[in-house]
């Protein structure tokens, strides 16, 4: 019997896969290190190879001392502060940080995976992005961690997330409103396919039920994740007869949106209309006035994600490989009890 069909799971080296493949051990690291030159039909033999019997790195085949880090999109404070808490997690490793950014796609190109083989990083951080099956199974066959964070939807493969609290942000924010006295409440909803906006608005209705306030449909508006997704989805709510009296953002760029289309109406905040934001990014505290919003621990989440790369590339395990950090309510200057001939 060929000794290359008894070896167990991940002990087989690139010449094992190439003499079970019919290749060369070059072609095989080829596809291990994402170069080209090879043909579409030989890659998928191999790859399947890969999967079925695992791969050994030779021992001389160190991971380039980087943490690839991939996001959906790369144009806000909000993945700023991320990269700022994984670049303090890995840098005492000796690790540097390698962004790429998907340009609003929810998942990589086939470019980006071979071209990150090629690179061979310690670990991959996916935030709010997704990988295909096949993407998957390329990381794992090669040993290379991922972890997600603030990821889009629930993983199909067992892997390590980190994220925060947004039921329970999107709870105590609307519960503050109402606390105030008001009792029409706009919000403005991220995108459905973000895990993190759909539970943002189920804290909020929770908030409402809760203080037994029924739900209005007309005060629920989707936008953006942008500042103008918040001013023009802000400035339809402010302009319904029966406005309402308090508006909670799903962060805080659709928050200043918010203040600019109340502003372009005349309405002062928080004398006419509260507004809260989600994030707490620096910028809010020096708004005027200064923005009420959930804090979210982004350069936290962003170092746990790390340490979990980390810890992975060392071999060991994670004992709470689904972690979720918590949120809190900061207050400020843009939220006060409604005026009152609304009450």
């Amino acid at each position: 019997m060929d000794d290359t069909t008894v070896r167990k799971r991940g002990e087989v080296g690139v010449s094992h896969i190439a003499a079970l493949a019919g290749v060369s051990a070059s072609t095989v690291s080829k596809v291990i290190h994402g170069r080209t030159g090879v043909s579409t039909g030989t890659r998928q033999r191999i790859e399947a190879l890969i999967r079925e019997h695992g791969y050994r790195k030779a021992e001389n085949a160190e991971a380039v001392p980087i943490v690839e880090v991939v996001f959906q999109a790369l144009d806000s404070l909000w993945a700023l502060e991320i990269v700022r808490g994984i670049e303090h997690a890995v840098r005492p490793h000796g690790l540097a940080v390698t962004l790429t950014e998907m340009d609003g796609a929810h998942t990589p190109e086939s470019a980006w995976a071979r071209q990150m083989l090629a690179r061979r990083p310690v670990g991959v951080i996916a935030v709010s992005a997704m990988f295909t099956e096949h993407q998957l199974a390329q990381l794992d066959s090669r040993g290379i961690p991922l972890v997600a964070l603030d990821p889009t939807g629930e993983p199909s493969h067992p892997i390590a997330s980190v994220g925060a609290a947004n039921w329970n942000g999107g709870l105590v924010a609307t519960r503050h409103l109402i606390r105030l006295g008001h009792r029409r409440i706009g919000m403005l909803r991220g995108p459905d396919e973000l895990l993190c906006c759909r539970a943002r608005l189920d804290g909020y209705r929770a908030a409402l039920d809760e203080g037994g306030i029924p739900h209005d449909p007309d005060l629920v508006r989707s936008a953006p994740l942008y500042f103008d997704g918040g001013k023009d989805a802000a400035a339809e709510l402010l302009r319904l007869p029966d406005r309402p009296t308090a508006i909670f953002a799903s962060n805080d760029l659709q928050a200043l949106g918010a203040y600019h289309a109340a502003s372009a109406l005349g309405l002062a905040i928080p004398r006419d209309v509260s507004i809260v934001g989600f994030d707490d990014l620096p910028i809010t505290q020096w708004s005027d006035p200064p923005l009420t919003t959930v804090h979210q621990p982004l350069a936290q989440m962003g170092a746990t994600a790390a340490g979990f790369v980390l810890a992975l590339a060392a071999g060991r395990t994670i004992e709470h490989d689904r972690l979720e950090l918590p949120t809190k309510l900061i207050v400020r200057g843009s939220t006060a009890a409604p005026p009152a001939s609304t009450r």
